[in-house]
This record gives C-alpha cells, sequence and structure tokens, in this order.
C-alpha cells in the first residue's frame, strides 16, 4: 500500500555504520533503521547469537514458560527502577499496553468512575500527554500522538487525552487543576523524555521533577516513553536517567531488538496492575526477539557502549556546532543527548527533507525530524572519523545546495 514516501534508494547490505544499495552505493548510516539498529549492521555477535536460537527455538506461545523472555524481563528490571516486564513486538503496542494500564489504574486504583457505565463520559480516566509529541500509529497510540495533523482523516480519536505544551510547568499544573476540579479524572502521565519525531527536543529537569511531585500527590502514573531514547541512546542506559526522575513505567522498543522487532512495558510493583487475560501478545516475548534484546544489553555492557555514546554525543554536538557556527544564517542551533541529536534549521533554509535527500547524493543517511530539524540517530557503535565523515558530507550537501 501507498503508505510510505520513500526515498529512491534500495538498500540491499550492510555492515557496521555503513549499507550499500542496490547499485552498489555506500552510504554511512546515521539512521539506523531511526533508532533501531543498536549495534550496526550485521554484528557479528548478533548474528551468532540468533542462529545459535534458531537452531534451538524461534516461537513458542506465553501460554508456557519462556526461559529467554525472563531472561531479559530480569536484565531489564536488574538495570532500572522497573520490577516487571511485558512483551510485545513494537513501540506502538508499548503505548497501547501502558494506555490500558493507565486506565485500569484508573478505574481501579483513584476511583475514577464512568458516568451511568458509559465510557467516554463525564467522569471516565484521562490521560495527559504533550503537543508536538509521538507515540506511535495504532488509534490509541495516535490520539496520544499530540499532533493534529497525524488525526486528520482517522477521527473520531480515542476519548480520555487532553493535552499541554512540552516542558510547561504553569500550563501542565492548569490543565490537571481543571482536570481534577470536581473529583479524580487523571490515570496517567505520558511523556517522552526527550521529544524525537517532534523536533528533538530534550526534557527539562525541573519541569520533569514538578511532574513526578504532582503524580505522587495524586496517586497518578507516570510513564515514560523511551521507545527512541532508552537502551542506551541518550548517553544513559534509561532516558529517566537524564532528568534525575522515577517514572512508574517506561515503554521500550527500536533499540531493544537491534533490528528484530520486540517491544517491552515495565512497570514498578505498584503498577503491576494487569491480570491472566487481561493483556496479551502472542508474538511478545518469544525466545528469537527475546534472545536479540539479551544481546544487544550484553554488547552495551561488553563494550562500554553507554560511555561510549556520551564521548560521541559530546563529540556530534561540537561537530554540529561548528557546522552552524560556519553557517550562521541557515543553522539555528543543535540540541539533543547522546546520539538523538537535531541540527535546529532557520527559516530561510532548504527543509529538512530537501537536506536529507542532498545528503543522500553525498553518501549520508539522515533522517527529519519535521521540517525544520535534520536528525542524526546513528548506530552506537559510531566512531569518532564516522562522525566527522557525516558532518564533512553534510556540509557538501548544504553546498550542494546553494547554501
Amino acid at each position: 500500500m501507498d503508505t510510505y514516501a520513500r526515498f529512491p534508494i534500495s538498500l540491499t547490505r550492510g555492515r557496521g555504520v555503513w549499507v550499500w544499495d542496490s547499485s552498489g552505493k555506500r552510504y554511512l548510516d546515521c539512521v539506523a533503521g531511526i533508532a533501531v539498529c543498536t549495534l550496526g549492521h550485521s554484528d557479528g555477535r548478533m548474528k551468532r547469537a540468533l542462529s545459535r536460537q534458531l537452531g534451538k527455538l524461534q516461537h513458542v506461545s506465553n501460554l508456557y514458560r519462556i526461559p529467554e523472555q525472563e531472561e531479559l524481563a530480569a536484565a531489564i528490571t536488574d538495570s532500572s527502577c522497573m520490577d516487571r516486564v511485558f512483551f510485545c513486538n513494537s513501540g506502538a503496542e508499548a503505548n497501547e499496553a501502558a494506555i490500558k494500564l493507565a486506565r485500569k489504574h484508573g478505574n481501579t486504583v483513584r476511583g475514577i468512575n464512568t458516568a451511568g457505565g458509559i465510557p467516554g463520559g463525564e467522569h471516565s480516566p484521562l490521560i495527559l500527554t504533550a503537543q508536538a509529541s509521538f507515540h506511535g500509529r495504532t488509534l490509541a497510540a495516535v490520539t496520544a500522538t499530540g499532533q493534529p495533523k497525524y488525526h486528520q482523516g482517522f477521527e473520531p480519536m480515542v476519548q480520555g487525552f487532553r493535552y499541554f505544551p512540552y516542558n510547561d510547568t504553569a500550563a501542565f499544573e492548569t490543565l490537571l487543576a481543571s482536570s481534577e476540579a470536581q473529583g479524580p479524572r487523571v490515570a496517567a502521565v505520558l511523556l517522552e523524555p526527550i521529544q524525537g519525531e517532534g523536533g528533538v527536543h530534550p526534557g527539562n529537569r525541573a519541569f520533569f521533577q514538578r511532574v513526578r511531585e504532582l503524580c505522587d500527590a495524586h496517586n497518578i502514573l507516570l510513564i515514560f516513553d523511551e521507545v527512541q531514547i532508552g537502551v542506551g541512546r541518550s548517553g544513559q542506559l534509561w532516558g529517566y536517567e537524564q532528568l534525575g526522575v522515577e517514572p512508574d513505567a517506561i515503554t521500550l522498543a527500536k533499540g531493544l531488538g537491534g533490528g528484530i522487532p520486540i517491544g517491552a512495558l515495565a512497570v514498578k510493583a505498584k503498577a503491576d496492575h494487569f491480570r491472566p487475560g487481561e493483556h496479551a501478545s502472542t508474538f511478545g516475548g518469544n525466545p528469537f526477539a527475546c534472545r536479540a534484546g539479551l544481546t544487544v544489553l550484553a554488547e552495551l555492557e561488553r563494550r562500554k557502549l553507554v560511555s561510549h555514546v556520551q564521548r560521541m554525543g559530546e563529540l556530534l554536538q561540537e561537530l554540529l556546532a561548528e557546522l552552524v557556527s560556519r553557517h550562521p544564517t541557515l543553522l539555528e542551533g543543535v540540541r539533543g543527548w547522546g546520539l538523538l541529536q537535531g541540527l535546529v534549521l532557520r527559516a530561510e533554509a532548504p527543509s529538512a527533507p530537501e537536506i536529507v535527500m542532498a545528503a543522500m547524493e553525498q553518501g549520508l543517511l539522515l533522517v527529519p525530524a519535521g521540517p525544520q530539524v535534520v536528525r542524526f540517530v546513528p548506530p552506537l557503535v559510531i566512531q569518532p572519523r564516522h562522525l566527522r565523515l557525516a558532518v564533512d558530507r553534510l556540509e557538501r550537501a548544504l553546498t550542494s545546495l546553494g547554501c
């Protein structure tokens, strides 16, 4: 189906931070499947681990215990502030699970009841999310997404969501107060620690700490969507560590599987509300996907990639800041964490998609984050020489556009 505005190349193979198209042209990949290929392409450890797993067992039903799933859940909880994990197949599914969990928390813990038993009534649970957020393409996840352009044509949207400006403490407090004016209404607050698709906007520590305080005061779940920033990309293993705030739940996907589809909802014990039969996934947490997740987490530790990401993120910010200083009439600045960085364009510059296309001609793959931000989300194994080459090719792309 015609659901993608694809760039006009066909990628056929990859190794490390490089990919090749069907004509044999090589590209430096600073997209990584949009923050997915944590260890790069065709990683030797990943290939061996998954080959061994295929020789044993690739899938069984969640009707049975799955040792690889239990091991991955333990790896996540041992390295985070979480206590329980539900596995699924994608970020959107992880956020759907979080939304269901929030509804149950609101109805059973906060005592929010529907008016006359009618869903969507005056006293149904609310979930507060941020404007310019992105939480997925399924119906509830896209409703949680605070960008009206993603809603158009799919109305009516799922009821029970309200939006406020990201990092705006006063606006959040006002929305929370109005929502709770006549009794408990808010079940959860769902936030990205850093907005990726919305333009690479890092969370403000003071804002997130205030949200945490208010959620504690009202017994509201605080859920972090870490689908893009989790699993080391921020320069910390988990995005919430950048903010000095512990959420009650996090959603994961993308980088957790290193290219193999997997999603997860991890929760603290107090938010462990699901009971048998209330939520499920046929493929979620199967042995093959969990072996991929285990390999990614083991390699992050073995190669000390989290501290490597810190260093590479600092270097990339420095290189991009120098690029901004050389092109001040076109480039406004750079923002981000670790290896999620956004180059912000001025209104006079070509659009982000135009720059991405020009960079492709120079053998560099980038991805837009809206019309005025060019996003870097390379594999976490990228090295300094690659980053310098990437910025050099980006500058050549700007020159080719007459910039």
